[in-house]
């Protein structure tokens, strides 16, 4: 299966959960390190229809190196990919990631719970806490405030009033703590 059909299947897995709703949202998989390369998913496009060429390649700032135009946001899917090393990056808009934020702006704790394991983390005695930092619209800004609260045992992010980042060495990683992720989140706000 080539990268453009592991994204428009994941994305459309998203969209069909109703996490990526009609162009929201946005996916990454790196295609090299040296120079950092990416296919990101492309701009405009609705997820849930996107076919094997609905991506652009980008370089280490996020910016295209091939034809079409990438997600806005491709510049933090660079700057995730360069410091946390990931192979892949989700980018969706969950409602509990969101609530979460909301409430706990300072980044959101996790604890106790046995879904942590799906997300890397051990079930019991080990706070969580998932950083969230302001949204805005300069990538920049966004990959400065992501690698002040970077945490090397923590594969997420929440972008406060936005949606959450979360990466893996691949897409399916990415997808597994994705899942337990949110299930955590929604968890903590009911």
């Amino acid at each position: 299966m080539t990268i453009g059909q592991q994204l428009a299947e994941e994305a459309a897995r998203y969209a069909s959960m109703g996490w990526m709703r009609g162009t929201s949202g946005n996916l990454s998989v790196v295609l090299r390190r040296d120079p950092l390369r990416l296919a990101v998913t492309a701009s405009g496009l609705d997820k849930g229809e996107l076919t094997a060429i609905d991506h652009v390649e980008t370089d280490e700032h996020g910016a295209p190196i091939s034809d079409g135009v990438p997600s806005a946001e491709a510049g933090l899917h660079a700057r995730i990919a360069a410091v946390a090393g990931a192979g892949a990056v989700v980018h969706v808009h969950a409602m509990a990631p969101v609530v979460a934020a909301e409430r706990w702006p300072g980044g959101v704790p996790l604890r106790d719970l046995e879904m942590l394991k799906g997300f890397g983390r051990e079930a019991h005695d080990d706070l969580v806490t998932i950083p969230v930092i302001p949204n805005g619209q300069d990538m920049r800004v966004l990959g400065d405030a992501f690698e002040r609260g970077y945490r090397a045992d923590t594969p997420a992010l929440i972008v406060a009033r936005h949606g959450i980042y979360v990466w893996g060495d691949d897409l399916r990683q990415a997808r597994h703590r994705l899942e337990c992720l949110e299930w955590l989140l929604r968890f903590a706000v009911s």
